[in-house]
């Protein structure tokens, strides 16, 4: 049974909303040397990453997850450079279910089996109306999947949606899920 005040997870993807694909002039950067993270000079679209993100995020008040095939490469070469902690990963299936409906994202069964029936947001570059409508069908708790135009990655704009959703449809917390370090 899903407790109504528990905080919702965040399922963030990392090509597209962290890391952006159409970065305006200027936006590209060197990546930033860290002593946690080693500079990884076979993937210069690290440098597109914003450090302030990180922040940003973990002010939302959710359980950041990554849902991303980085897997946890993002907690090796992402997390450290925007400043989050060691988050937990979703780990994949190693084929696609012949059962999911057309049109449907390949990760979307997947993140709601993990959710599990609780609250959560899903932010990717990926999602489309049938994901919207797999979800709402068969995910009994609140949820937002929330689309980032990948050529810019997560915005003012972004925040401020994510923000609207979780005040209107998860209330702050009054204990902690023991699920969750």
């Amino acid at each position: 049974m899903t407790c109504a005040t528990e905080r919702p997870i965040l399922f963030l993807d990392v090509d597209g909303p962290l890391i952006p694909f159409g970065s305006p002039p200027g936006r590209l950067q060197a990546p930033v040397p860290d002593a946690r993270a080693p500079l990884d000079r076979d993937n210069p679209l690290l440098g597109r990453l914003e450090p302030g993100l990180g922040a940003r995020l973990m002010a939302l008040g959710c359980h950041l997850v990554w849902a991303s095939t980085w897997a946890e490469d993002a907690n090796e070469s992402v997390a450290p450079r925007i400043g989050l902690p060691r988050l937990p990963v979703v780990e994949w299936p190693d084929a696609c279910d012949d059962d999911t409906p057309h049109g449907v994202h390949w990760k979307t069964r997947p993140l709601v089996e993990w959710a599990d029936g609780r609250p959560f947001i899903w932010v990717d570059d990926e999602i489309s109306a049938m994901d919207r409508l797999w979800v709402a069908a068969g995910h009994p708790g609140p949820s937002l999947l929330h689309r980032v135009d990948p050529a810019k990655g997560l915005v003012d704009a972004d925040f401020a949606a994510l923000a609207r959703w979780l005040r209107a449809a998860a209330p702050t917390t009054s204990h902690e899920d023991r699920r969750f370090p």
